[in-house]
């Protein structure tokens, strides 16, 4: 009897171990399964936003405390446009790193470095033959793209080879930076020489949050100039809420004579309400919808984003 009892319970104790396992694996696969509805419903409404676009839009995010990411048309090369200043800043700060350079350090500039181009900096010194900070000229590149602010670093730098070397030696590979500003005025081909994938400048975003590449000085410095963008107000901050911090960087073509725009790019991190963040990059590429609906693609995106993380317990 004895022996039939500790059988009977045993066999219970089976049956019980194998329920529990049943339960957890279905458990897992609906939250598996819950967890891939909500990927889809994401994709679903993103790509629904990008077809008004009327053109290719590549998207790539990610959460850079869970690590949730997202990619919409990934692989293509996108022109850059001005998004080039972000990596431009970053080489300049390695060398402030390596003390070649200091942010204090006095640039000369010569009228004749001021084109007549997107340049707040020769419409405040139309005469130019001033001497600004390098700290300055970065504040002016970066926060409000200035063109001509553009071309005198890379000339500081010793040409975009050197810029593009530094990105590559970082881990950065897809992507190219070949030309300046000033060539880029040139011919309407020429700025797909500067060209990037959505992942490219994710990945450079996310170093950068992660205290990667630069020192913590130079970091903050880069991050305090990104949180001062003056440009694409409507772009990746456009749906979010007032005094939402978004450090991000522009880029925008001209358009063409049929009507098509090769660049409407944004690219930043984002800080959500728990202090957490999301990097996300939009490149908005060969479009015909107008300039407002170019950025509201990018806007609306944003959003998707926004919403999705603000609605996590």
């Amino acid at each position: 009897m004895r022996s039939g009892f500790f059988f009977t319970f045993e066999s219970m104790l089976t049956i019980m171990y194998m329920k529990t396992k049943v339960f957890f694996f279905l458990a897992v696969c609906f939250l598996s399964n819950e967890v891939f509805a909500q990927k889809d419903s994401l994709r679903i409404k993103i790509e629904r936003i990008a077809n008004t676009a009327k053109g290719t839009v590549g998207v790539a995010m990610i959460n850079l405390e869970s690590r949730d990411t997202f990619t919409l048309n990934g692989n293509f090369h996108y022109p850059m446009q001005s998004v080039f200043k972000m990596p431009l800043a970053m080489a300049v700060l390695h060398e402030v790193d390596k003390g070649k350079l200091s942010l204090d350090q006095k640039i000369h500039i010569r009228k004749e470095e001021l084109l007549p181009t997107w340049s707040p900096i020769k419409t405040k010194y139309p005469e130019g033959n001033v001497d600004l900070p390098l700290r300055e000229i970065l504040g002016y590149t970066v926060s409000q793209s200035d063109n001509n602010g553009c071309d005198i670093l890379f000339r500081l730098l010793g040409g975009t080879a050197n810029v593009n070397k530094y990105v590559h030696s970082i881990g950065i590979d897809s992507i190219a930076i070949a030309v300046t500003e000033e060539e880029m005025a040139k011919a309407w081909d020429v700025q797909f020489t500067n060209w990037s994938t959505p992942g490219a400048i994710l990945q450079l975003l996310d170093g950068i949050y992660k205290g990667e590449y630069l020192s913590k000085s130079s970091i903050a410095a880069l991050r305090k100039m990104l949180e001062e963008t003056t440009t694409g107000q409507g772009r990746i901050r456009g749906l979010l809420p007032e005094n939402t911090v978004v450090a991000h960087k522009t880029g925008t073509s001209n358009t063409n004579d049929k009507g098509v725009t090769y660049a409407t790019n944004d690219a930043g991190v984002i800080t959500l309400p728990n202090g957490k963040h999301f990097a996300i990059v939009v490149f908005v590429c060969n479009a015909t919808a107008g300039e407002k609906n170019r950025d509201a693609v990018i806007a609306k995106i944003t959003k998707v984003f926004w919403d999705h993380f603000v609605s996590l317990k």
